[in-house]
């Protein structure tokens, strides 16, 4: 065939079979050696999914040798890493030592990995759906660079997702479907690898009728890959229609359990099933055992013709495509189609048949064309040197420093009001960003889930625009309608709105945010969303991070001091996702200035070589803003702490806050130097950053590394060993309880354990202990 960007001859079929044998060999033997030949210590199963391998092997041979372009990014079923790995083998990208070592420590990964495996990984996998929605918001992001002239139309490239069946059981991908139809997301291809098992059992009938009406109705083309090339020649013959409708119409269990039984069982229902008719009978006998089973199992998702020919096809257009594989989960191994494979192992006997079967030499398992005929193994060298995916050289870019705002810069956004919020800050430091006309103002893109407006970015849009593929006027506008809200959309604007799924939020942050390594181009993303919903796209979260993604998440507003919203909208626990996620450092400032400093900090850590994703809890409370006396609390602020109110040689109790309740803390501490002159007052900017300094120069200690002393360990030492704290926080009471480890300190820690409700902040407060009076009531337990 020869169609739109990849061409394979008659005789390459044969190899690329060959090539997808010695794949579904060593993807099996590293499986094999992890589990049975590799000395086990602790007595666990190290597993590696056989099954599911198996299943996969045709689709990513003629994706990954024939198909795949260099600028194409895919993400890998994630059960399906072994195969991966195998390729990427083949091509002289991961070593033998890595495949040796799977799924131990320094190996290749369970499941692929971007910023654990050595090879090329495009997206990491493991928490199945995310990796597929990945690849629409890829696109967009693909998308939104190329309207800027930073990607070229001939450097476009597909973006990939090589999928499971069961996968499709997950919301998130329908959330992100949804969204890519908003967005006319092109390029995009999920392969669906349709072996009809999950987990635990056989799949429902009939559902590949019902996924095809969903895509279909989104806008994207659908391929079926139902029947092999053998399957096809078979049906056309005498007695074949009938053999067909029998396959068509076969429960999935049913299918499943003659698949593991093997030729002789199907030979028996098929001649019960058929008995009158006549053709059907005759056709079925001139099949022996092996062949019939073999007709009967190799679906067009094991056929490499059929596939290479959907593949073909869609490389003509820029089309999403659905692909519908219908495939055999185990195929040509001893468990293929049982409902309990998903994680079956062959045993030694069953992969040494395997072994003799593929004609791999004893001893040399390891050998990818071992017991392959020297004429054979050079012609399959030359495809794999010479296959479009060969050329990949940069897949993972690097995109040039940008220089970003200092904190003085953005401090002149907040300066000049005696009283504000924090939520307010962050709109008014957007908007001056919005009104630069440098590189980083033009780098800047913003998104929400239908919460612009709220979260105070909408000054930033009005200047800036929401990005859409055609223009479209602004209709209020133009019949002169008065609104706040004037948001042109084009190709030019630096908006990506979305709908309300807080998964697609985090998941277009991770696509925005790995910009610079999949295309060579950086972007600065900023993402904002109502605080007590980041626990909605918590997977998405951490999903993002654990691909170095890099961006800004703004959650605002925050904790009881949402006063009027009632329980369900004030977060808790959110200070606790902070300082638990990876990857992401999480900052409460409870003042503009301090806001203004962090977003400054943060855009220099996006790109940072050792930088990573910030995230700031904001509140919309207006409370009054500090005089400074000089500059040294900057730092602090970026560390995670700073003295507001120092403390005297001989203080006997400090007052910790961190957040919105500052005004509480500042109250009871002014009431509290009545009793107490020498007390301090600690601004905590980040229990988390504070808390992995302290962690690290513990670690440091034991690990030999430089010793040092945290930045908690340097503030405590203002206050005398015996000196006691009273934490208050608007969230989880233990995101500041922990200070009184750092050197053996009594500690009265507030904060919030229980859902609130609606009310005004004075009752409030007053009700859940985190007033002034509250805290006193802590410094005089204390104190006793």
């Amino acid at each position: 065939m020869d169609d739109a960007g990849f061409a394979v001859r008659g005789k390459d079929i044969a190899l690329l079979r060959r090539i997808e044998e010695r794949v579904l060999w060593l993807a099996s033997w590293t499986i094999h050696n992890a589990n049975h030949l590799r000395e086990s210590r602790d007595g666990l199963k190290v597993g590696g999914h056989q099954a599911s391998c198996a299943s996969m092997t045709t689709l990513m041979t003629a994706l990954y040798f024939a198909a795949l372009r260099p600028q194409d990014r895919v993400a890998v079923k994630p059960h399906a890493s072994p195969v991966f790995h195998a390729i990427q083998h083949l091509y002289g990208r991961q070593s033998l030592d890595q495949l040796q070592r799977f799924r131990a420590l320094g190996g290749a990964q369970s499941y692929p990995s971007r910023t654990k495996d050595q090879d090329d990984v495009d997206f990491s996998t493991g928490s199945v759906g995310l990796g597929v929605a990945m690849t629409a918001f890829a696109s967009l992001t693909q998308d939104y660079l190329a309207a800027r002239g930073a990607v070229k139309p001939d450097a476009m490239g597909r973006m990939i997702s090589l999928l499971g069946d069961a996968e499709l059981d997950e919301g998130n991908i329908y959330e992100a479907l949804i969204e890519a139809c908003k967005h006319d997301v092109r390029n995009t291809w999920w392969i669906v690898d349709y072996n009809r098992q999950s987990l635990d059992a056989t799949t429902s009938d009939r559902m590949f009728t019902r996924y095809g009406e969903i895509f279909e109705a989104a806008g994207w083309t659908v391929e079926t890959l139902k029947w092999s090339k053998r399957q096809r020649e078979a049906f056309a013959r005498s007695g074949g229609a009938a053999l067909q409708a029998w396959i068509e119409n076969a429960p999935n269990d049913l299918y499943s359990a003659l698949t593991y039984q093997g030729g002789a069982a199907w030979r028996e229902r098929l001649n019960a099933d058929l008995a009158d008719d006549k053709p059907a009978l005759k056709l079925i006998a001139s099949y022996d055992d092996e062949d019939l089973a073999l007709l009967m199992t190799e679906l067009g998702g094991h056929c490499m013709e059929t596939v290479l020919e959907a593949f073909a096809r869609a490389a003509e257009d820029d089309a999403p495509r659905f692909f519908i594989a219908y495939t055999v989960k185990g195929w040509r191994l001893p468990f293929q189609g049982h409902k309990d494979n998903h994680a079956g192992l062959m045993n030694p006997s069953q992969i040494a048949e395997l072994r003799q079967r593929l004609g791999v030499r004893d001893g040399q398992e390891w050998d990818v064309l071992s017991g392959i005929a020297d004429n054979e193994a050079t012609a399959i060298r030359r495809l794999v040197e010479t296959a479009p995916f060969a050329g990949r050289t940069d897949g993972r870019k690097v995109a040039p420093r940008v220089a970003t705002p200092s904190a003085e810069t953005l401090l002149k956004a907040v300066e000049g009001e005696g009283e504000q919020s924090t939520q307010t800050a962050f709109g008014k430091v957007m908007f001056e960003i919005a009104k630069g006309q440098d590189e980083f103002a033009g780098r800047v893109v913003t998104t929400s889930p239908d919460v612009t407006v709220s979260t105070n970015l909408g000054g930033f849009v009005n200047r800036r625009g929401v990005f859409h593929r055609r223009a479209h006027e602004d209709v209020f506008k133009s019949r002169r309608i008065p609104s706040a809200q004037v948001w042109s959309m084009a190709e030019t604007g630096q908006h990506v709105e979305l709908g309300i799924a807080e998964n697609n939020l985090f998941i277009a942050l991770a696509a925005l945010g790995l910009s610079a390594p999949l295309f060579g181009e950086r972007l600065f993303p900023v993402g904002t969303l109502y605080d007590p919903f980041i626990a909605r796209g918590l997977d998405a979260l951490n999903y993002a991070c654990y691909q170095d993604a890099r961006f800004l998440l703004v959650a605002t507003p925050s904790g009881l001091t949402l006063a009027p919203e009632g329980g369900a909208h004030q977060s808790i626990g959110t200070p606790l996702i902070g300082m638990s996620q990876p990857g992401l450092d999480s900052y409460e400032p409870a003042f503009a200035d301090e806001t203004a400093v962090l977003m400054a900090h943060a855009f220099e850590r996006i790109q940072a070589e050792q930088g990573g994703s910030t995230y700031l809890r904001l509140s919309t409370r207006v409370i009054p803003q500090p005089a400074r006396a000089d500059d040294d609390w900057k730092a602090g602020a970026v560390a995670g702490g700073y003295w507001l109110r120092k403390p005297a040689a001989d203080a006997r109790l400090a007052l910790v806050y961190s957040g919105a309740i500052a005004p509480e803390a500042l109250d009871a501490f002014e009431q509290l130097l009545e009793d107490e002159p020498g007390a301090g007052l600690l601004a905590v900017t980040s229990p988390d950053v504070l808390h992995a300094d302290w962690t690290a120069a513990g670690r440091a200690r034991w690990t030999g590394g430089e010793a040092r002393r945290s930045t908690a360990e340097t503030l405590l030492d203002a206050l005398p060993p015996a000196a006691s704290l009273v934490t208050v926080i608007d969230g989880s009471p233990a995101a500041l309880s922990w200070l009184g480890s750092v050197r053996g300190q009594r500690v009265r820690a507030l904060g919030m354990e229980s859902f609130g409700q609606s009310g005004d902040l004075p009752d409030l407060y007053a009700k859940y202990r985190l007033d002034a009076e509250a805290i006193l009531d802590a410094c005089a337990d204390l104190l006793v």
